[in-house]
């Protein structure tokens, strides 16, 4: 059995998504193959889940402070069942909005696995066999445990979407986005989280002033945290799980979680039949066009070198497909993404740091403003804001932008507009404060 399309998909995650949609807009038929829910790691595992244990955790936070500001509070523990129920059924939501959209878009959405046969053909695992003049292979990525002796022993991220309680004594292992933000979760919700974390500091990609900042926010916050200690092993003898770190026995835990990176979603694709090739890191290479090795086969999201963001796998997509049916030309310019770590408080982040700054400009020139955000004050709470501009050339071009603070996330979609713009310092001191916030720090930085 076969059918003729002008482009299939492969995956049903946020890029697949997105090109799916957008070629369905421009007149493309079009064929999604996706074997799990739709809306992949973002929507099920990632992203969304994520979002709700943290605002979950951070009205706990804020319940504690309550009490420190005069109000009258009792102990309220969140009842992590019924939250559950909440955050499924918003995920549910999104689910039946996607077969919505579908539907009228008159995409046919095949719950099916699928192999490349070929650059220009598929066979699904029910035998059926689709043809298109194109494909997008959108599969995405899974958590991954590092080769140690017991980590068949401990959990993933994906993992903790199904636990129904805060572990009483918890080990992370790693320090990237996952890590650490799974570690304010947990700690806020009543976990004692210890990180155990292989290199010398937190979010190797982000400032290291900000992620010092990070870590002395969530010392205070009660998570135990030791660098250099990268995990050896993790044992059980009919009790609680031991780790071994750093040539030590480091403690007894109810649960360890491994947030220690994804891989791509590549194995059984039938790569080799097409003709894609794979970087060292088994990603799908790719050019800037998101074109794979393969003629009319092309990839974007978490199985390519992209950075690993929805927004950038959909952005990667809607302008694939717009060149592909639609004439444009444009295609995704990846230096100044912004990027926020949900971390308490939340750390983001725009454009260069200041050490790759100094790299590539001979003249830089750093702001910095560390302050009590007002909420924090009035609690007398340890928790502190760190706000970072980096700015070069004579003209003072604002190339870096570092939030670490409350409604961090929020502020930093604006301002990343403006440097797209090319915004410099003084358009920003030109710029009249909101007063009081946290924001107007960005505009007063000198």
């Amino acid at each position: 059995m076969a059918d003729n399309f002008d482009l299939i998909v492969v995956g049903g995650g946020s890029g697949g998504l997105a090109g799916a949609f957008r070629a369905a807009e421009h007149g493309a038929r079009v064929a999604l193959l996706e074997p799990a829910q739709l809306g992949g790691t973002c929507v099920n595992a990632g992203c969304v889940p994520k979002k709700a244990m943290w605002l979950a955790a951070e009205v706990a936070r804020r319940l504690r402070l309550a009490g420190d500001l005069g109000f009258a509070t009792e102990t309220c523990a969140l009842d992590w069942p019924e939250f559950i129920t909440h955050r499924q059924r918003y995920i549910n939501n999104i689910h039946e909005s996607y077969r919505r959209r579908l539907d009228a878009a008159g995409i046919a959405v095949l719950p099916v696995r699928a192999r490349l046969t070929g650059p220009d053909s598929v066979e699904c695992d029910d035998g059926v066999r689709l043809t298109a003049s194109r494909l997008l292979l959108a599969t995405g990525g899974h958590a991954f445990k590092p080769p140690l002796p017991g980590a068949e022993l401990g959990d993933t991220s994906d993992d903790f979407f199904h636990w129904t309680a805060p572990p009483p004594e918890v080990a992370i292992v790693g320090g990237g986005y996952v890590a650490v933000e799974l570690a304010g979760v947990l700690q806020a919700l009543g976990s004692r989280v210890s990180m155990f974390v292989r290199g010398p500091r937190l979010l190797e990609s982000f400032d290291p002033e900000l992620c010092e900042r990070l870590a002395e926010d969530y010392r205070h916050a009660g998570v135990r945290i030791q660098f250099d200690c990268g995990v050896e092993a993790v044992e059980a003898a009919g009790g609680p799980l031991r780790v071994r770190a750093g040539g030590a026995d480091r403690g007894a835990f109810d649960s360890v979680l491994f947030a220690t990176g994804r891989r791509p979603n590549t194995a059984g694709l039938g790569l080799d039949a097409a003709g894609v090739e794979l970087d060292a890191r088994g990603r799908i290479r790719i050019d800037a066009g998101h074109a794979t090795t393969a003629p009319g086969v092309y990839a974007v999201g978490d199985v390519t070198p992209d950075p690993a963001l929805t927004p950038v796998a959909i952005a990667a997509a809607r302008r694939l497909m717009d060149r592909l049916y639609a004439g444009a030309t444009a295609t995704l310019d990846l230096s100044q993404v912004p990027t926020v770590v949900f971390t308490h408080p939340p750390l983001g982040k725009v454009g260069l740091t200041e050490a790759e700054a100094r790299q590539v400009h001979a003249e830089v020139h750093v702001c910095r403003s560390g302050f009590r955000p007002m909420l924090e004050a009035l609690a007398d709470s340890e928790q502190r804001s760190l706000f970072k501009l980096v700015c070069v050339g004579s003209e003072r071009r604002v190339v870096g932008l570092h939030l670490l603070g409350d409604s961090a996330d929020e502020i930093l979609q604006g301002f990343a507009v403006a440097m797209k713009r090319g915004v410099t310092l003084e358009d920003f001191h030109d710029t009249v404060a909101i007063h009081p916030t946290s924001a107007e720090e960005v505009v007063l930085m000198r």
